[in-house]
């Protein structure tokens, strides 16, 4: 095979018979494959196998290069309509003053009107693991000082081992 990307055309494809489509789209039924070959090579163009797992395979008769070019176009058109999503995620301790809490907030804030997800994160260090109710209180401040209606609770605060955590995503735009 050749590196078309799996495709097989004119003498790669060896199987006896086809059902074979023109460069119209028209159904010319089960043929021959050296029947087929001939009236590719008499308009000038290429068989190209699009089904190789029917039975008989199918193929048609185009301009490969023509084909091959349309495949990658939409290729590029769904990877432009493709959102990637992001995750970011704010780290702070249990006893974080109300300034700092004032600029993680604004930071999450921000994060969610680029329609990023962001994960609230609050690390216990050494005795402070005995209180993670105050890690609870930080998360519902933060929680508090977001704009109405912006966000969504994805993950409600929980432990994970040393850490407290919770998830929120932009809410959607309509």
């Amino acid at each position: 095979m050749a590196d078309n990307k799996g495709l097989r055309i004119n003498e790669q494809i060896r199987v006896r018979e086809i059902r074979l489509i023109d460069e119209k789209g028209e159904q010319k039924g089960i043929v021959p494959i050296m029947e087929a070959r001939e009236m590719a090579k008499e308009r000038g163009l290429d068989l190209v196998e699009v089904s190789p797992t029917a039975n008989p395979p199918v193929c048609k008769i185009l301009d490969f290069g023509k084909y091959r070019f349309e495949q990658e176009k939409k290729l590029r058109d769904s990877k432009k309509n493709q959102k990637v999503l992001k995750l970011k995620e704010i780290r702070m301790q249990p006893k974080i003053g109300p300034g700092d809490l004032d600029t993680k907030a604004k930071h999450v804030q921000e994060f969610l009107d680029d329609g990023a997800k962001v994960k609230v994160t609050i690390r216990f260090r050494g005795r402070e693991l005995a209180h993670t109710e105050l890690g609870l209180e930080v998360l519902n401040e933060v929680q508090k000082r977001l704009s109405e209606g912006t966000y969504v609770v994805e993950k409600a605060p929980a432990m994970e081992g040393r850490f407290m955590s919770m998830t929120l995503g932009a809410k959607a735009k309509n």
